[in-house]
């Protein structure tokens, strides 16, 4: 949901304080939040929690069928989905424009990935690999996806955000394409491990994890984190849920390895490639 649905549900809220004739402090004091918190929720400031906003309904005297429908609304604030035969109807190449633009405006972002190499630090060979795999696309949407998804990259050299990936060691050997192309690819990822706003983690398959990894996600900063799955990319700016997934980063982070033990085992995969290669 854009930053104007957000103002329109405070704007609501703060109307419906006002006809209530209570002030933002008997409201507060009654949603057990501060004052502060009430009035950057009141002025779109602060995402409301669907149970922030039950709290102050409730402080309203508000219930019933009006209750549902500004539930439903803080839901939908909250949580966007937007199916994957969307995207390609709207075309691949604008999603990631509007990918871009989110990160522009990150300033950490942490990305944990079990699938694919994560797509700032992909070569040109390797995503083209990826996107040979969606023969629904046309070559001209593949084409253009694929430059789109390349000119994201540049944000890496802006020394005033800061890059956190946490990559499974199975997705360094799942073989989107030939032994050079992956060969290249981890290259690229020994490369770019090296800038000083760039960490690189690798979970490691001899240590034992802490959880499964059941999707990849990446987190904005901390105020929305962004799901794929088979069907679906989800973005969900709640505050608990945000809170899950940090939780979930951290715990991940705490067993990969990092720095001259990352980059070993990254090279040593690296290298059965080129072996492979030159024996062809």
């Amino acid at each position: 949901m854009s930053g104007d649905q957000h103002k329109d549900l405070g704007k609501a809220l703060r109307a419906l304080r006002i006809a209530s004739d209570k002030t933002a402090e008997t409201i507060a004091r009654r949603a057990s939040m501060s004052p502060a918190k009430l009035s950057k929720i009141e002025t779109g400031k602060t995402l409301p929690s669907v149970q922030d906003v039950d709290l102050i309904l409730t402080a309203l005297g508000i219930s019933g069928e009006a209750k549902s429908e500004f539930l439903k609304a803080a839901r939908g604030a909250a949580t966007e989905e937007i199916a994957w035969r969307e995207l390609r109807r709207m075309g691949h190449w604008k999603h990631q424009h509007a990918i871009k633009a989110i990160e522009a405006q990150t300033t950490l972002l942490r990305l944990f990935q079990g699938q694919l190499i994560p797509g700032l630090l992909q070569t040109a060979e390797y995503v083209t690999a990826v996107f040979a795999l969606h023969s629904e696309l046309s070559a001209e949407a593949k084409t253009k996806t694929i430059a789109a998804q390349l000119e994201r990259q540049a944000v890496l050299y802006d020394r005033h955000r800061t890059f956190r990936f946490l990559i499974c060691e199975h997705v360094l050997r799942w073989r989107i394409g030939p032994p050079a192309v992956m060969a290249t690819q981890l290259d690229r990822l020994l490369s770019l491990s090296r800038l000083p706003n760039v960490t690189i983690g690798i979970l490691p398959l001899n240590r034992r994890m802490p959880d499964f990894p059941m999707t990849c996600f990446s987190m904005h900063d901390d105020r929305l984190v962004m799901v794929e799955t088979f069907h679906s990319e989800i973005t969900t700016r709640d505050p608990r849920d945000v809170s899950t997934y940090l939780s979930k980063f951290s715990e991940f982070d705490s067993v990969a390895l990092h720095g001259d033990d990352m980059r070993e085992l990254i090279e040593g995969v690296r290298d059965e490639y080129f072996r492979e290669q030159e024996s062809v």
